[in-house]
């Protein structure tokens, strides 16, 4: 397994981690999550990122039964906040009192006493920033959390989170979590320059563009498969990106691998880049996974990837 560093931290993580987002505590049950991540953890994934809102818990507490027996400090937890957890309107958004709240709520399903990365899950433009980061910093200082970061913000939300902090002394985010595959790059616009700037990691979620650039739909869409649940999915799934999908695949297998192992290692050919966050629905997709960690993509496979993708 290759580590990398976030950003200008000392904390490194796994290239390849692994991610509970729709599979823990929602469609897959407490065993094979608890098989899923023991093989992660075997493999040499240290970095499992979760949040609150997956399975509104669930996947949280599925994954504090099994981690409570590893070792703590082997591992790098992440968490998220966000989005509404109930009807209450106070258990929503980046107040701080749903922000304090719901670490707490977290740090108990997990059965630990800090996480090593806690992310603020969207912007919240009914809530001052200051609010948010005096609040985050609080939880820095109280060691409820490591580090702290952002999940799909702007590059002007990014800039502005920092000179905020600057400005109150404040702890300033680390890392940002955004979408980023072969079918979506617009963070290399302007996200990407940002947090290089700022001195921020990248941890970067559906790389397999939830399954299209693993080949799973290239002969069609199964019943009850992710496009059925997934409304970014479904509306992606038209003929020009199944098109595409089918090309891209058969490249794989020309260059002698699996299109998720390619789709993977192309993310991470980008030195912005310290983890691809990455869903399983059994260990062995996670032996797949991880096996694209030690693929280097000649520049001659990157053309011929990005003719496909043009």
């Amino acid at each position: 397994m290759e580590y990398r560093r976030i950003g200008k931290t000392g904390l490194k993580v796994s290239s390849v981690s692994i991610g509970g987002w729709i599979t823990m505590g929602g469609t897959i049950d407490d065993k094979t999550s608890h098989g899923i991540l023991k093989k992660s953890i075997d493999l040499g994934i240290n970095f499992i990122d979760l949040a609150d809102i997956y399975a509104k818990g669930e996947a949280e507490s599925v994954a504090g039964k099994l981690l409570v027996d590893y070792q703590r400090s082997d591992l790098v937890l992440s968490s998220k906040v966000f989005w509404p957890m109930s009807d209450n309107p106070n258990d929503r958004g980046l107040s701080r009192k749903h922000i304090m709240e719901s670490c707490e709520k977290s740090l108990k399903r997990l059965k630990t006493d800090y996480l090593d990365m806690y992310f603020c899950h969207r912007f919240d433009e009914e809530t001052p920033l200051e609010e948010t980061l005096r609040a985050m910093d609080d939880l820095v200082r109280q060691g409820k959390i490591l580090y702290w970061g952002t999940s799909v913000w702007s590059s002007e939300q990014l800039s502005q989170a920092h000179r905020v902090s600057e400005k109150y002394g404040a702890y300033k985010p680390v890392v940002e979590q955004p979408r980023y595959n072969l079918l979506d790059r617009e963070i290399e616009s302007s996200v990407m320059g940002t947090c290089t700037e700022e001195g921020m990691g990248l941890v970067v979620w559906s790389p397999l563009a939830q399954g299209l650039l693993a080949g799973r739909y290239d002969e069609g869409v199964p019943e009850n498969s992710r496009a059925s649940t997934t409304s970014w999915l479904s509306d992606s799934l038209n003929e020009e990106n199944l098109v595409k999908s089918r090309q891209f695949s058969e490249l794989s297998k020309d260059l002698g691998y699996t299109p998720s192992q390619v789709a993977l290692a192309w993310c991470l050919r980008r030195p912005e880049i310290s983890s691809v966050i990455t869903g399983a629905s059994s260990p062995s997709q996670v032996e797949s996974n991880v096996a694209a960690a030690q693929i280097q993509l000649s520049s001659e496979d990157l053309v011929r990837i990005d003719t496909i993708f043009a």
